[in-house]
């Protein structure tokens, strides 16, 4: 297996956007290559990561003789979506597309149906969580299958020492490494006068309340944790509700304990106030501390990863899946399958959870022991909790059970974290709720 570097490929034409988002790729072939496969692969952030799919692949592709090409894309710029995007409008591209998170249910009229690979999957790997069945199964019709290349949970991670000097949580006692949880009492009301003490101890937490993905996530878990929905399942506009009002006002308490700028903040707001020494806690999947185990060691001995706090209807976690589709205008749908069941074997997943060093999460019931996850360090278990081993949380995604088309935009446009703002700067709670109101009937009609 060699890599090269990828010209525009023939598939987009004169379509300029994807000129510059194809990378080295990798080439198997097999003795006698049986078929070809095209495969368009999320460039993962973490170095070294990329191996562990790009050995999974060949491995199956000299067994099976199949020809592959595999393009590492990367999500910045938006340049995976426009991939996917451009692919679908010309009906030609690659055989296997990586969709990020509302994709599958964006393209559906273009993906082939994957339930006679997905159903033998859950019944021997474990169930799927709720937000993969929500985003990935439309109508009893499973249109791709859980990546768990990118797939993340964005909880809590805190700094041990700051939560305790300052707000008297023992974090490592609550969420003991190789033990079930003693966490009865961490709750939202812990959690908002723990935001209050590190704030006044010069250590605030770090919670953004931008438009861009991790605001939204993060807010995303509190409404769902208040029971609060802004269009619910049916697609009825149902924000005019007393949930909706309660988790506006936790917010509202939150946020004179959060730093002034975080309605400016963006993806990279939150990593950098935990790396830079300053938080106390933030909600991320463990990128922040692997960037800190690199760069302020000192910081990392501090930082355990863990679930969120129970609210009023539970306890939830923001989840954030990738997913693989077969374009239903792929030349080698049957390959693309094949390879499909092999990346979603235990033995596959815990690969590519080794080689990101704990970040990809899959999203199967059974895969949630992997050594990696008790082995990180420092300190020795700061990932344990990461993927709940004891299912104690239910995973979310903002917006849900809207439907998708309303939900992307909700999702896409930050309404959530727009409310919380608004209200926190002084509108009355009723004008902020016409204002959202207005929006979402914005986006019935688009």
């Amino acid at each position: 297996m060699g890599f090269k570097k990828v010209s525009r490929r023939g598939f987009v034409g004169g379509t300029a956007a994807l000129s510059s988002v194809m990378v080295a790729a990798p080439f198997v072939r097999g003795a006698h290559a049986a078929g070809k496969l095209s495969i368009g692969f999320w460039d993962h952030w973490v170095p070294g990561a990329n191996k562990a799919t790009q050995k999974l692949v060949q491995e199956w592709g000299e067994k099976e003789k199949v020809e592959v090409q595999i393009d590492y894309i990367t999500s910045q710029g938006n340049k995976l979506l426009l991939t996917a995007a451009a692919e679908a409008q010309a009906k030609s591209g690659h055989d296997i597309m990586t969709l990020n998170t509302w994709l599958p249910a964006r393209y559906a009229d273009q993906l082939t149906p994957v339930n006679d690979i997905m159903e033998p999957l859950i019944k021997q790997n474990g169930k799927v969580n709720g937000t993969v069945e929500y985003l990935g199964n439309i109508g009893g019709k499973w249109l791709a299958v859980p990546a768990t290349s990118g797939t993340q949970m964005k909880g809590p991670c805190s700094r041990l020492d700051y939560m305790k000097q300052y707000a008297g949580l023992d974090m490592r006692e609550i969420y003991p490494a190789g033990a079930p949880p003693k966490a009865d009492n961490w709750n939202l009301d812990t959690f908002l006068k723990a935001a209050e003490a590190c704030h006044k101890g010069g250590h605030p937490f770090g919670i953004g309340l931008g438009t861009t993905s991790d605001n939204v996530d993060a807010i995303g878990t509190f409404f769902h944790a208040f029971g609060a929905e802004l269009v619910n399942a049916k697609g009825d506009i149902v924000v005019k509700n007393d949930a909706v009002r309660q988790v506006l006002d936790y917010y509202k308490k939150l946020m004179h304990y959060l730093p002034d700028d975080v309605a400016a903040w963006d993806d990279a707001s939150n990593n950098k106030f935990l790396v830079s020494g300053q938080g106390a806690l933030i909600l991320n999947p463990p990128s922040a501390w692997a960037v800190a185990k690199r760069d302020a060691p000192k910081v990392a001995e501090q930082c355990w990863t863990h679930p969120f706090p129970a609210g009023p209807k539970g306890r939830f976690g923001p989840f954030l899946p990738f997913f693989w589709g077969v374009w239903n205008f792929g030349k080698n749908q049957s390959a693309a399958k094949s390879l499909l069941t092999h990346l979603s074997q235990r033995s596959s997943a815990e690969q590519m959870v080794e080689a990101s060093g704990g970040y990809d999460l899959p999203s199967f019931a059974n895969f949630m022991d992997f050594k990696v996850w008790a082995e990180a360090e420092p300190p020795k278990g700061t990932l344990f909790s990461y993927p709940d081993p004891y299912h104690t949380q239910t995973l979310s995604i903002a917006a849900a059970p809207a439907p998708h088309k309303i939900a992307e935009q909700i999702y896409n446009q930050g309404t959530m974290t727009q409310m919380a703002v608004r209200y926190f700067k002084g509108e009355p709670m009723e004008k902020t709720l016409d204002w959202a109101s207005n929006e979402l009937e914005g986006f019935m009609r688009n």
